[in-house]
């Protein structure tokens, strides 16, 4: 059993969910939260609902502005307009041996980290988890999807080998990528691509193939994005590629979180799926008119929304 001490940042319907089965697993977490969810987490607990499944869990919490202490690894999951005052709310967490583990969209997160606390520091992660936090505060799985992939951008860290063992056999699925930055590039190019048709289109992605030439818009977004992961060294593997034109093509298929938080009136991570995305593909000379027309969208909807 590993010893880590494991500090989750978010308790959110990712770092939540992971952070509850890390919990279930009997792995030494403590959550990270502000004093709103933290008086919400003490009331209800912990809760894990849907797909037949109601966990109730009794977290240790620790409330932002009061670590008082180093911990072994940082689980970050939070939107990414909250990376700012999160960095400041964990960095107290980080020791010298401190490694974290992100599990934000896109990349431009991991420029942020490295610039604080050292690239050496900040390990690769992709998750993948179909989950959303109910008016209540409860996190309501979606689906069967339960996975992270996770690993050294660079050299690999000594204690690279203890955090496999912390986060392996805890209820989900878990995996060491040796290729961990190119899967975060995939990862990048399926979320965009979905994201962007359901925005574009102001549909699920049934609705979008239903009518004629959706399908070939839907491979024209993913062939835009995939461009841009080609020409920055980090091409999309086939059968990733092939799973997300399946999925960008697929009558049943609904809609993204982007597109949910989009309809519900909600901030939306614009710029960091598509705004890094595009400015990327500027730089590297890939035409994306697709994209930039979803990043203009967005643009206007948080201006909207102020």
């Amino acid at each position: 059993m590993s010893d880590l001490k494991i500090l989750v940042v978010g308790a959110g319907a990712t770092g939540g969910y992971f952070g509850g089965r890390l919990l279930q697993a009997g792995r030494d977490v403590t959550f990270l939260v502000r004093p709103a969810r933290a008086k919400l987490l003490r009331e209800r607990g912990l809760r894990i609902v849907g797909l037949g499944e109601d966990t109730v869990l009794d977290p240790p919490l620790v409330e932002t502005g009061s670590l008082d202490g180093t911990y072994d690894l940082v689980l970050l999951a939070v939107k990414a307009s909250g990376l700012a005052s999160a960095i400041d709310d964990f960095a107290p967490a980080v020791g010298p041996g401190t490694l974290i583990l992100p599990f934000l969209n896109g990349l431009a997160h991991i420029d942020v980290l490295d610039k604080r606390f050292g690239s050496d520091a900040v390990l690769g992660g992709v998750a993948k988890v179909q989950t959303t936090i109910d008016d209540d505060g409860a996190i309501r799985r979606l689906g069967p999807l339960q996975s992270l992939a996770y690993g050294a951008r660079a050299e690999a860290p000594t204690n690279l080998a203890a955090v496999d063992e912390a986060l392996k056999n805890a209820g989900f699925t878990a995996a060491l990528d040796a290729r961990i930055t190119e899967s975060m590039w995939a990862k990048w190019v399926f979320i965009a691509a979905i994201g962007a048709v359901n925005s574009l289109m102001r549909g699920t992605i049934g609705e979008v193939v239903a009518v004629p030439g959706g399908a070939d818009f839907a491979e024209a977004v993913v062939a835009e994005a995939a461009a841009v992961a080609a020409a920055a060294g980090y091409p999309v593997p086939a059968a990733d590629l092939a799973a997300t034109r399946k999925t960008v093509t697929d009558p049943a298929m609904g809609g993204s979180s982007l597109y949910r938080d989009l309809l519900a009136g909600h901030p939306v991570e614009g710029e960091q799926i598509f705004g890094d995305l595009t400015a990327r593909a500027r730089e590297l000379g890939v035409a994306t008119p697709l994209l930039d027309l979803v990043t203009l969208q967005l643009r206007v909807h948080q201006h909207r929304i102020g």
